[in-house]
């Protein structure tokens, strides 16, 4: 029976390990961390496969976690999906992260969205000194997200997302509990670019960029006088499809990740507006410093005839911010409406992942109308 003090370690383990982002400068003064980390695990295979990334990668059903804006350029009408992925599998059987989703491209010009993602620390059986026990919890965060995006040209659309956001860390049934449920609403803005596609001599191609700004919301509270960032994120990357002909097409991609929350040393107390602007200038470091605090990751994925697929990344985080560093391998298998995606991570850092020796599974349908993009 897990003890209240292993209980702790573990919850504090998962909230450091979700985000390593949320550690700025560690070797130096100590880690900082945000409110509900968790809305940075990425959720679906496919972008698991290849180094989570997915802001600038061709549309599918987990859009509104990357980039809401690409699914104006769906090539269905409605994608829609479930996933779910073991957390610290190493330690335990029973945390994990679950999504579902729903897309609907209503019009050549624009699209809505809904997304739900559920995160469950496992259930915690709670002991006193004794070992009697004292009640059983189960902590748990979630985040609904709506969305809706627009073709602005036939080339870049941009699109927005509104966010209800709870964290429950409590232990309600606990004599003394300080800790109360936290609850808030976020937005995400974001564009899309995506080019005709052209010929360059021996095959054809297309080249795709994206960014968004996720989690642009108030601090929260978890009880007392204490307010905590939410993890706002910018995310900005580019791609290329290279085609070589009606069954082969090879896509590359790069993304660049930067958390826009203050640095370690820098003024925690200001509104969440100023820390956005102020994380771009308040490293310690100076410049050198702002740039260990941008995570980068490459990936690729392998299509033959839009019915099978293979995919490999790297991501690569700063030794003093956080320190991931792991490889991801995965492979797709489709139908005309069926979509099967599995990734697997390699770990090639001292630091732990708590995704090691977890296999990722996505499963996801598309329906309704075919649309031609190109």
């Amino acid at each position: 029976m897990k003890k209240l003090g292993f209980c702790l370690a573990l919850c504090a383990l998962v909230s450091l390990k979700i985000n390593a982002q949320t550690s700025i400068n560690t070797s130096e003064i100590g880690g900082i961390t945000t409110a509900a980390p968790f809305l940075l695990i990425v959720p679906d295979a496919r972008a698991g496969a290849m180094g989570d990334m997915g802001v600038a990668t061709s549309a599918d059903a987990w859009s509104l976690f990357h980039n809401a804006a690409k699914t104006a350029f769906m090539d269905r009408q409605i994608k829609t999906g479930l996933t779910y992925s073991p957390w610290l599998r190493n330690l335990t059987d029973d945390i994990f992260i679950g999504a579902g989703s729903y897309i609907n491209r209503f019009s050549e010009n624009a699209a809505w969205g809904a997304e739900f993602r559920y995160f469950s620390l496992g259930q915690i059986d709670l002991t006193d000194g004794s070992g009697n026990s004292i009640g059983t919890i189960n902590p748990n965060e979630l985040v609904f997200t709506g969305s809706y995006a627009l073709k602005l040209s036939e080339t870049f659309s941009m699109g927005v997302g509104l966010k209800y956001i709870r964290s429950n860390l409590s232990f309600n049934n606990t004599a003394g509990n300080t800790i109360e449920p936290a609850n808030s609403f976020a937005v995400d803005i974001s564009g899309y670019y995506q080019s005709f596609e052209e010929n360059y001599g021996n095959f054809n191609g297309r080249y795709r960029i994206g960014f968004n700004i996720t989690n642009l919301g108030p601090k929260v509270s978890y009880g007392g006088n204490r307010e905590d960032f939410i993890p706002t994120n910018l995310k900005f990357g580019g791609g290329f499809d290279f085609i070589l002909d009606d069954y082969n097409i090879i896509s590359t991609n790069v993304e660049f990740t930067k958390l826009l929350v203050p640095s370690v040393g820098a003024d925690q107390d200001q509104g969440w507006i100023q820390g956005v602007f102020s994380s771009f200038g308040d490293a310690q470091d100076g410049f050198s410093g702002e740039l260990g605090e941008v995570t980068y990751a490459l990936g690729a994925e392998y299509l033959y005839n839009n019915a099978f697929a293979l995919r490999t990344g790297y991501f690569h985080e700063s030794e003093n911010n956080g320190n991931r560093q792991y490889f991801t391998i995965g492979a797709g298998f489709k139908t005309n409406a069926l979509n099967i995606d599995l990734s697997y991570l390699i770990n090639s850092s001292d630091v732990n992942n708590p995704l090691e020796n977890s296999l990722r599974f996505s499963l996801s349908f598309d329906l309704g109308e075919i649309y031609d993009n190109y």
